[in-house]
């Protein structure tokens, strides 16, 4: 996948000077996936690595008995904090500025900085029918379709969102097979999640209620550590808006720590959920895991993932450890899977554990890494989708 993008947009606002990115990896049957990110800093070069993401979380998920099928790969970015107050305007003008493509062939929706709501109120008063327009046309029955959607939306599960919940179920999937691989007992494994909002939160309650021992949290406030293991379900009771902790409800045996200490927690799993860009190769020396599951995109730079696997440290990449949200929404509107929280945990379970094992043994045959391992799996099937549904690069 050495190819460029087929299409690259840089947008100034011209209220506030900050800059949004688009990048197009490719299209396929004409339409592309990818959500929506605001952070402070992002970047051109960024958009475009998770665009080519997304290309590779599409490829991997395609079945050929499945109603879902495959759909090109893009990224939308913001530079812009999302708790700017300017914050939500930038949103609305650069929905209004992306409107063509977004109407046209860019499905969009929440990624980092921004909730799925925020989205959908703000593409209503930038004019747009919905963030995902552009795959009508590919659907059997639009009616039904969006009806179904809207309804897995509405669902919650002990007060927390479907939509929040399949991400995370899909990681912790992710970690439990590759214990079972390993011949690892889910009791006493260790696990130090950075980041505790949408995904890691979810991750930590799914590996939690597996037992397995989360016994580093950390947000944006610092570490919380417990050898013991935490209380997931008072720190998730206890999270704001954006995933931090009210230290307010921490036991007297829980620690804090600065912020980087997750990174060398004693624990056999580290789940990098919050950041990109957040192990390089100066503090993967800090790193004591067995495994490092990106729930995060792109969080481990490439440099850092060769020291890393030097020192038999296995990283099991965010190309598929974190495309059960995108799948999901996928398998629901293309009518896979109905709107219910069971069907949709069990079938992203059945999902995701297929493709840990897929992308393990291929790694293992192949005597490489897994994300060499996914791309050669996604070289694989990408002719085999152009032939049959055509592709724009």
């Amino acid at each position: 996948m050495t190819a460029a993008p087929l299409m690259t947009l840089t947008w100034t606002d011209h209220v506030t000077g900050r800059q949004g990115f688009l990048v197009v990896d490719r299209l396929v049957r004409g339409v592309s996936s990818g959500g929506l990110r605001m952070r402070p800093g992002c970047t051109l070069e960024e958009v475009a690595g998770l665009a080519r993401g997304m290309t590779m979380k599409e490829a991997l998920h395609y079945n050929p008995e499945g109603r879902y099928i495959p759909l090109g790969g893009a990224k939308g970015g913001i530079d812009c904090d999302p708790q700017d107050p300017a914050a939500y305007g930038l949103l609305v003008r650069y929905l209004r500025a992306m409107r063509p493509y977004i109407e046209s062939f860019w499905t969009t929706g929440e990624d980092l900085g921004l909730s799925q709501d925020l989205v959908d109120r703000a593409a209503a008063e930038a004019g747009l029918v919905s963030s995902i327009q552009a795959v009508y046309p590919l659907l059997d029955d639009e009616t039904a379709a969006r009806e179904r959607l809207a309804d897995a939306f509405a669902v919650e599960v002990d007060g927390i969102g479907l939509d929040e919940l399949v991400g995370g179920c899909g990681v912790a999937e992710s970690v439990l097979a590759a214990l079972d691989r390993a011949g690892t007992p889910y009791a006493g494994t260790r696990v130090a999640v950075q980041g505790l909002g949408t995904m890691g939160g979810a991750t930590a309650r799914f590996l939690a209620r597996a037992g397995l021992r989360i016994v580093a949290v950390a947000d944006i406030k610092g570490t919380v550590v417990n050898p013991d293991g935490l209380d997931v379900e008072a720190l998730l009771a206890a999270r704001d808006a954006y995933g931090t902790v009210d230290r307010a409800v921490l036991r007297p045996a829980d620690r804090e720590l600065p912020g980087d200490a997750w990174l060398s927690a004693d624990a056999e799993v580290l789940v990098p959920a919050a950041v990109s860009y957040a192990i390089d190769a100066a503090n993967q020396q800090a790193i004591k895991a067995r495994w490092i599951v990106e729930a995060a995109n792109m969080p481990v730079l490439a440099d850092a993932e060769e020291l890393l696997a030097a020192r038999g440290i296995t990283v099991l990449p965010d190309v598929v450890v974190n495309s059960g949200t995108n799948a999901w929404w996928w398998w629901t509107l293309f009518g896979d899977i109905g709107a219910d929280a069971e069907e949709a945990f069990a079938h992203t379970r059945r999902s995701m554990r297929a493709l840990i094992d897929r992308t393990l043994a291929r790694a293992e045959a192949d005597g490489t890494t897994p994300r060499a391992a996914a791309h050669a799996i996604v070289t694989d099937r990408l002719p085999v989708i152009a032939e049959r549904f055509g592709w724009y690069r």
